[in-house]
């Protein structure tokens, strides 16, 4: 019988819904929203790791959690998403941005966002992950910087760094690039941007080797050519820098991909952000690579 009953909660547990939660926290006297998925089932129990991701220039927080729709996953594995809304749909990561020009901290919104995620719902503290594409990615990149104490790993796809801003890596972080060597709007190559919100930045290969030296890393990174799964004109190139107590910088070369998130949708025409990759899916390899930290 007592088994039976188990069995019974249990069901119970895992037939819980899961949510999405339109939410909001003051900082700086402003409003700032997010929406937090909350997996089916819950955490049954058990501290949940959070994955922030965050939208690109002109995207929203809604377009952002089925854009990289990492919710399978979080059901799946019983992990909280929470997807924050730039200011002016933009990040200040430091370069001309919206956000930027008009003084907007994201450094301390997303600080106390995590704050509050810890706070109000079962996450645990050690497996806090933050993710983005586009000027979401170069604020992840900033976040890593000057994070580091909040952050266990970050995945930055479809961008870089800033070479000018002032940040640079402070603590060792587990770190993943994946871009497009044909990306018409980040150039794989690195140097000034010619479009958006400016700035000179670090091409892909730098940005690996700083942060490879920065959680002393090897000096050489071991390459891999990955399967072709579908034959849609790109192919991945995985670069490995190995570092001490299993920490690692990973480098995804999309080889004539263009400014997407592999595996996604190709959201605007080629002619514009160039083409999309079909083999890798960025959200099964980000939480491969996330799960295996903990501050």
């Amino acid at each position: 019988m007592r088994n039976l009953l188990l069995s019974f909660f249990m069901l119970i547990g895992l037939a819980v819904s899961a949510q999405e939660k339109k939410e909001n926290i003051i900082v700086d006297g402003l409003k700032r929203e997010f929406i937090t998925y909350l997996p089916a089932g819950g955490g049954n129990g058990q501290a949940m790791p959070v994955i922030i991701s965050l939208h690109g220039r002109l995207g929203t927080a809604e377009s952002q959690l089925k854009f990289a729709d990492f919710r399978p996953i979080a059901d799946r594995e019983k992990v909280i998403i929470v997807c924050p809304q730039g200011i002016n749909r933009s990040w200040n990561d430091g370069r001309g941005t919206p956000a930027h020009n008009k003084g907007i901290n994201d450094v301390k919104f997303i600080n106390q966002l995590i704050g509050y995620v810890l706070k109000t719902y079962n996450a645990d503290p050690a497996r806090v992950y933050v993710t983005g594409m586009s000027n979401g990615g170069f604020m992840t990149s900033r976040l890593a910087c000057e994070l580091p104490d909040r952050i266990a790993a970050v995945a930055v796809v479809a961008a870089s760094m800033d070479q000018d801003e002032g940040y640079t890596p402070q603590k060792p972080t587990p770190a993943i690039y994946i871009q497009g060597t044909a990306d018409p709007l980040v150039p794989f190559a690195g140097g000034p941007m010619k479009r958006g919100a400016g700035g000179s930045i670090y091409g892909h290969e730098e940005v690996l080797k700083k942060w490879a030296i920065a959680d002393g890393c090897d000096n050489r990174a071991i390459v891999a050519e990955l399967p072709v799964m579908v034959n849609d004109r790109t192919s991945i190139t995985k670069e490995t820098y190995n570092g001490p107590n299993g920490i690692e910088v990973i480098g995804y070369t999309v080889n004539n991909g263009g400014h997407t998130w592999p595996g996604g949708t190709q959201y605007l025409p080629k002619a514009i952000i160039g083409s999309l990759s079909h083999n890798m899916n960025a959200c099964d390899v980000i939480w491969d690579f996330f799960k295996r930290y903990h501050k």
